[in-house]
């Protein structure tokens, strides 16, 4: 019976070993914004969930928001499986946010031709150097206490805040920013298997040298969100949107314009919620769109029009703050061509569709109304008229006309036409 116990304990032992163990590995490859926290944030429940023996981020960012970044180094703090972030594949960078998540990590490792750092924090002109200061101050701790918890190094972190310290991976290897460099996947579960990391819950060891490699992707509309939260595709979105409301406040009934303006509004009202918006920008593009409305209306030979333009282009320098992190302003190219689509769109499209309305009716009663035609016989004052070669009975309202003369069209009412010489 001794014996026995004995077998079941050595094979119980083995049952861990013995058992298929699973990584969660995903692909992070934008800018950090709200979307990208989310994918994060559901890639560590589904690993805690398949209670896999790590989750394996795979970084290539440039930066992004600094709200965004909180959230997914709050996350990986906070999680119950072991998070390694692997800066790859060759070229990749983790630049600015990046920085702050390949410090939170349990393991930060690093693909061989890649590069970490820059983490200081980006602004326009519109902050000053007092605020300015603040943000740097605010990031700069805020980064210092994430090395501190993993046992990075403290001060070149700060560094990377301060004075955009940027190191490659033998760089960072050397100087404790990171725990080891890989060429791949399996050279880095190797690598990492055995080691001891420390959670919350307590203190555990990977085993991950034989364990299989399970990927997760964004669903469809994470890819969604993440697409349109890039400025320039939320710029796009916002203008399309009034285009197409404005087409259909000009042409009522067209539906398919209208469909598109709501649809492109709502997208784009999401995407600059999760953006740092400045909402004088956003006062600045409607009041351009107000211009371009009332030089349609109003003779200002063109100085309504250039208003405009100026308010514009204004309006879309300054639709996104930064200062929030490294999301990027709205591209140049895109602002230009879109204030020349708008202006044109304006001065020209629903120019011609205002001219057109107030052409006089074609068909109908009115459609007589100041045509010319020719006295069939004397009007003294009442006769008989030519008039789009048809023969209506007539008055004059401007003494006797003699056959032959040219008339003028002035009302109508029922079937007699009142007319006057030409």
């Amino acid at each position: 019976m001794k014996r026995i116990l004995l077998y079941l304990l050595f094979f119980s032992s083995l049952l861990p070993a013995l058992k298929a163990q699973t990584v969660v590995s995903i692909h992070v490859n934008a800018t950090i914004n709200p979307a990208t926290a989310e994918f994060i944030h559901h890639a560590i429940g589904k690993a805690e969930t398949k209670k896999a023996e790590c989750l394996i981020i795979h970084l290539n960012t440039p930066g992004g928001l600094l709200k965004s970044t909180r959230n997914i180094v709050g996350d990986i703090m906070e999680s119950s499986v072991p998070v390694v972030v692997y800066i790859a594949p060759a070229g990749a960078d983790a630049g600015s946010a990046g920085v702050f998540i390949t410090l939170s990590a349990n393991i930060a490792a690093m693909a061989p031709g890649t590069n970490i750092g820059a983490a200081h924090p980006v602004t326009g002109g519109e902050v000053d150097s007092i605020m300015y200061g603040k943000i740097t101050n605010d990031a700069a701790a805020f980064i210092r206490t994430i090395a501190k918890k993993r046992n990075r190094n403290v001060q070149w972190a700060d560094n990377a805040v301060r004075r955009s310290y940027s190191y490659s991976e033998t760089e960072a290897l050397q100087d404790t920013v990171i725990d080891l460099i890989a060429k791949n996947d399996g050279e880095l579960l190797k690598m990492i298997d055995g080691k001891k990391v420390e959670l919350n819950s307590g203190e555990v060891i990977l085993r991950t040298a034989s364990a299989k490699i399970e990927t997760y992707e964004m669903g469809f509309i994470e890819k969604l969100l993440n697409v349109i939260s890039d400025p320039n595709i939320a710029y796009i979105l916002l203008m399309l949107g009034f285009y197409g409301i404005m087409f259909e406040l000009y042409s009522p009934g067209t539906i398919l314009p209208g469909i598109i303006g709501v649809i492109s509004l709502i997208l784009a009202f999401y995407s600059l919620q999760t953006l740092p918006v400045n909402y004088a920008g956003v006062a600045l593009i409607a009041f351009a769109l107000l211009l371009f409305i009332l030089e349609i209306k109003i003779v200002s030979h063109g100085v309504l029009a250039i208003g405009g333009i100026i308010s514009l282009i204004l309006g879309s320098m300054m639709l996104i703050r930064t200062g929030s992190g490294d999301i990027g302003r709205i591209s140049w190219t895109v602002i230009i061509s879109t204030t020349a689509v708008t202006a044109l769109f304006f001065l020209f499209v629903i120019g011609m569709g205002i001219k057109a309305q107030r052409l006089k009716p074609a068909t109908g009663i009115n459609a007589l109304v100041d045509e010319t035609g020719i006295a069939n016989e004397i009007l003294s004052p009442s006769g008989m008229v030519l008039v789009h070669g048809e023969l209506w009975q007539a008055e004059s309202v401007s003494g006797e006309i003699n056959k032959g003369e040219k008339v003028r069209v002035k009302d109508m009412k029922g079937f007699k036409l009142f007319v006057e010489k030409a």
